[in-house]
């Protein structure tokens, strides 16, 4: 048998390059994401040594873009956008308009027709939502005004990416005669509403019929309590959605993704969804940029210095400025338009995407591709050093009085406020055990406060008046927030093990003494989380056996104590 087919080739070396090279790029505080590009450089044609099969990559790629769409579906919050509405929207249509015109400008520098112009400006205009959020994330910026006009400024910009996907392909051969003085309107105008009726129709399905059919069909696969079922529906509906909108609408596997994903969030089961999902998508994410690493030719570095640094100078300065300025016209701080340049300082996963349907389009050269791909890569690693300039600026600025009238003292990081609370439980989730939990310790009128990072969830909390802190309790700070060192105890709820036993670990280290229960779904995890540090670990299947022991009456029956 031959073990070494291209398809599984393909699939072990991309994955395995990608692991060798996010987790060294990691190491130096670089988005993982530039580690998974390098490894499909190296695997390309242009790197000596093995080259993957491009067309599986290729296909590889599309699963991974299906996903990729749906996961940003599932994120979109409309409640978001529209509390940041004023200057989310019109900032980013003027910036991504700004950026058009820069690659528009520089691609008539180089000699290129208008229409590949316009399509290399297009695919610099938009930042990768991954970069963004780590960079939030780190310095705990989503819950404040400056994260949440950065987030709603991404959003805009994912819509108006999604459109162009949409609307590229009727429009290409206008744009290619409006290059070369052929323009004919009349001839436009066909295919265009064509491709408008078909988006129309299948938007109408998917809001008067999948919106009723897809949370029906996926609450009820959640009651037959099968985790495999549960995750197998939502991969059905994100991919069968998706290749459904291709071949009966002929509308794009984005945007069909984009959409089953979008209709998705709106049910209570979406956070489920997207946990449940996260590690295929993710796989076929990895995927998905290696196979875009394939087609960068590094040689471009140095043969087209001068372009490349034009290039990254519209990516790092151009786009900043225009979102400085825009953020500035419209009274908003010093402090959080310097943060939206920043987070806009780097492009990403879209503009992959659009320089792929570029080339196919015959909108874009090779070379415009290329351009973009390294000015991508080399942005999404500069972009920390974005974020440490503007950590220190701000430092300064926090020590240099007066303001003005207009402008509050800004920090680099929004540091988490120590609770007031003592002898208090400190519950980490508060998900399906975490929210049981929680009820009992209130009607027990028991002090505490819970570790969550699911925006519902913590919405919900503030309403009821239970103290929450936002973020990931293995997040550095998060648990000497919370008081650890004088609490009654911690619990543990959430599903993961292995971030459990994280969470365990860290806590032990500000108490020795702190009792410390978690939960469990195997032997193994359970020996897992005690060797961190749990005092006990609770495993859902001992307690369920226990109570079918009791109700039957076997009151003999040896223990099943974890």
């Amino acid at each position: 048998m031959n073990h070494n087919t291209p398809l599984i080739s393909t699939i072990v070396v991309g994955l395995v390059l990608a692991f060798v090279f996010g987790a060294l790029v990691q190491r130096v505080r670089i988005s993982p994401l530039v580690g998974y590009l390098l490894a499909g450089v190296v695997m390309g044609p242009f790197t000596p040594g093995y080259v993957a099969d491009q067309n599986i990559a290729n296909e590889l790629a599309e699963i991974g873009i299906i996903l990729l769409m749906f996961g940003v579906g599932l994120h979109f919050s409309l409640k978001d956008l529209w509390s940041v509405r004023a200057i989310a929207l019109p900032g980013a249509v003027v910036q991504i308009s700004a950026a058009t015109v820069m690659g528009w400008g520089l691609g008539w520098l180089l000699g290129w027709s208008s229409d590949k112009g316009i399509m290399f400006g297009i695919a610099l205009s938009t930042a990768s939502t991954v970069v963004l959020l780590r960079a939030m994330q780190e310095r705990r910026l989503i819950d404040t005004e400056r994260g949440r006009i950065a987030v709603g400024w991404l959003i805009v910009e994912d819509i108006a990416c999604v459109l162009t996907l949409v609307m590229l392909p009727p429009l290409a051969g206008f744009m290619k005669g409006h290059a070369a003085g052929d323009m004919d309107i009349v001839s436009l105008a066909w295919p265009l509403a064509l491709t408008l009726g078909k988006v129309a129709a299948f938007v109408a399905l998917m809001l008067v019929v999948g919106r009723r059919v897809i949370p029906a069909l996926l609450h009820y696969v959640a009651h037959t309590g099968s985790r495999e079922l549960f995750r197998l529906a939502v991969f059905a509906i994100s991919l069968g959605v998706a290749f459904g909108a291709a071949i009966l609408f002929d509308v794009s596997f984005a945007l069909g993704a984009f959409f089953a994903g979008m209709i998705l969030s709106e049910s209570e089961l979406s956070q489920r969804a997207a946990s449940e999902t996260l590690p295929l998508r993710d796989a076929f994410a990895v995927l998905f940029f290696v196979s875009v690493g394939m087609l960068f030719d590094p040689s471009i570095i140095v043969k087209e210095p001068l372009p490349l640094l034009a290039t990254l100078f519209i990516i790092l300065f151009g786009k900043s400025f225009a979102a400085y300025g825009i953020v500035r016209v419209f009274g908003y701080s010093k402090s959080t338009a310097l943060t939206i340049s920043a987070s806009l300082a780097q492009i990403g996963e879209f503009s992959f995407i659009l320089v792929g349907l570029g080339v196919s389009l015959s909108l874009m050269t090779e070379r415009g591709r290329d351009l973009v791909l390294a000015g991508s890569i080399i942005s999404i690693m500069l972009n920390p050093f974005w974020f440490a300039v503007l950590d220190r600026i701000l430092a300064e600025k926090k020590d240099t009085p007066p303001l003005p009238p207009d402008e509050k003292p800004a920090v680099p990081r929004v540091e988490l406020p120590v609770t007031g609370l003592s002898n208090h439980v400190v519950l980490v989730g508060y998900g399906r055990v975490g929210s049981v939990v929680g009820k009992a310790l209130r009607a027990a009128n028991t002090p505490f406060l819970v570790i969550e990072d699911n925006p519902g969830a913590i919405e919900r909390l503030r309403q009821e008046g239970v103290e929450v802190i936002s973020g990931n309790a293995a997040a550095p700070g998060m648990l000497q927030a919370a008081n650890l060192d004088v609490a009654h105890g911690l619990l543990v709820a959430i599903p993961d093990a292995f971030e459990g036993g994280q969470i365990a670990a860290k806590a032990r280290t500000i108490s020795t003494t702190l009792p410390i229960i978690a939960r469990a779904h195997s032997e193994e995890e359970i020996a897992h989380l005690k060797h961190h540090g749990a005092n006990s670990v609770i495993m859902g299947e001992h307690e369920i056996a226990k109570a079918m022991i009791a109700q039957i009456g076997a009151a003999d029956a040896p223990s099943l104590a974890s």
